[in-house]
């Protein structure tokens, strides 16, 4: 398996916390989706695939209808996508991405962490070398699909050679350009692929070796940040366990 799916497995019950904030994360990203594209899935594929996510994280079908439909409403409050980056203890970068209707608060809650946590948050950028940001697709396995024609097809969307393969459940994982999201979906959907997850990542290209206490305090912090319901998605380049 690849380094992208290795460290994704390993961080990924710690990146996305409990449920009820899983679906919190997904709510907003249904409302921003909606807003850019309309509520109508067949007609647009970036809510398509949010929903696709929502299923995976067995969210009920009511509540996707229902954030649908919130997000429709004239009242509802414009989310902004927003990035913040710094360092915490013992010098483990942390990228933590937010979803906010107000940056005043978001901002603050986040610097209140790495305050607490004698941590240093920097400029907007200034961890972009440490973390390679993908789009990741997995779907389901064809039993006559040729993987290196099928990856060939998609190189000129930015999509590596590399791919993972989970016999068990019968699906491919992929890792391309975020900016080419929306044409490796519909690559992937006319070529009859069922799509059962999509979304972006950032994979950490120089893993920091922790000891056990260390690892401790930094989880402690990451927790902190996804407390806020603002928080989306928490990174670290610590190095998973073993």
């Amino acid at each position: 398996m690849g380094r992208a799916f290795e460290y994704r497995k390993a961080t990924k019950l710690k990146r996305w916390g409990h449920m009820a904030k899983t679906f919190t994360r997904i709510g907003k990203q249904i409302s921003i989706a909606v807003k850019a594209g309309g509520p109508e899935p067949e007609n647009n594929p970036t809510l398509r695939a949010i929903i696709a996510n929502a299923k995976r994280e067995n969210m009920p079908k009511d509540n996707i209808e229902r954030a649908i439909k919130n997000a429709m409403g004239k009242d509802q409050s414009e989310y902004k996508e927003v990035n913040y980056e710094g360092y915490g203890p013992h010098g483990v970068a942390i990228f933590v991405e937010t979803l906010t209707d107000n940056t005043t608060r978001t901002v603050g809650d986040v610097r209140s962490v790495f305050n607490k946590f004698s941590g240093n948050l920097g400029t907007q950028g200034s961890l972009s070398f440490l973390f390679d940001h993908k789009c990741v697709f997995t779907f389901k396995k064809k039993a006559e699909v040729d993987m290196d024609e099928l990856i060939l097809d998609l190189i000129d969307y930015g999509v590596g050679d590399e791919f993972d393969e989970d016999e068990e459940a019968g699906e491919i994982t992929i890792y391309g350009d975020p900016k080419s999201f929306g044409d490796i979906q519909k690559h992937l959907e006319s070529e009859g692929y069922e799509v059962t997850g999509a979304e972006f990542t950032r994979i950490p290209n120089d893993l920091k070796d922790v000891t056990p206490e260390q690892r401790e305090v930094i989880d402690k912090m990451v927790e902190k940040l996804e407390d806020f319901d603002d928080v989306q998605t928490v990174y670290t380049n610590m190095k998973p366990e073993e």
